[in-house]
């Protein structure tokens, strides 16, 4: 009896090394990512980087007078980050100096960088002027069986599923692989998605590279499952128990 205890507790503990490896079933293999649809469109709540500059640098700096919104931000060490940007509103504007509210939900960066561009040299407020935005608050959430659960802020608005996976201390052992679940927030709906990492099929997946304020969710393999289980908690117990048993039983019949 107690010989098929510990077998059942050793095959209960096992896992299969295939399911515990990345692209297992990859060979010399060579693929081509979509990059076309990259850059995303600006939403209430974005926190943006917007910076003027033109022939006449004394022109330019009333418009670089700096920012009145703070966003407090988390970084992938969980220290907090203060910034400052311009804030879109819940009705998608930003108030701009000397411009005031400009529309900026549903733009692109570029778009929104030509319609102030345009601004500036219509009202002539400058000559040439030259506009530069970044997003302040790109990140993206990993959360479940990796080891370090984290909010990551992007600085470069790039990032692939693999490069934030490794942000947050790659996947633990106990990860499960095969369904990897991905949230994306488009159109006002919350889009899921579930990947395998033991195939290839991530290379040619539209979610190669992450956006904006994706959600990484890495759900527990079956080991995790049980390892939690009131029966596998209580077998080590169990185990002890009998073990007890069979050598007080020895020493008696002797």
């Amino acid at each position: 009896m107690l010989c098929v205890l510990f077998e059942a507790l050793v095959l209960s503990g096992c896992t299969n090394t295939k399911e515990a490896i990345y692209f297992n079933s990859v060979n010399n293999s060579e693929f081509t990512s979509d990059v076309q649809d990259l850059e995303p469109v600006i939403n209430s709540n974005d926190l943006l980087s917007i910076s003027v500059s033109s022939l006449n640098p004394e022109a330019s700096q009333i418009f670089n007078t700096h920012y009145i919104s703070t966003l407090q931000q988390s970084t992938a060490t969980n220290s907090l980050l203060q910034t400052s940007g311009y804030l879109v509103d819940q009705e998608g504007y930003i108030l701009f100096p000397h411009l005031g509210n400009i529309k900026a939900a549903g733009l692109t960066k570029k778009a929104l960088k030509n319609s102030i561009t345009a601004e500036l040299t219509n009202k002539k407020l400058l000559l040439e002027p030259h506009v530069d935005i970044r997003y302040l608050n790109y990140k993206v959430s990993v959360l479940g069986e990796v080891a370090h659960p984290s909010v990551l802020t992007i600085p470069n608005e790039k990032v692939t599923l693999l490069e934030a996976l490794g942000l947050a201390g790659d996947l633990t052992i106990y990860a499960n692989r095969n369904r990897v679940l991905l949230i994306r927030e488009e159109g006002g709906k919350k889009k899921l998605t579930r990947i395998n990492l033991t195939t290839d099929e991530l290379f040619t997946s539209p979610h190669y590279y992450l956006k904006s304020n994706d959600i990484i969710y890495v759900e527990p393999n079956k080991t995790k499952i049980a390892s939690a289980s009131p029966t596998r908690q209580w077998l080590p117990v169990v185990l002890s128990a009998l073990s007890l048993a069979v050598i007080s039983i020895d020493r008696l019949s002797r």
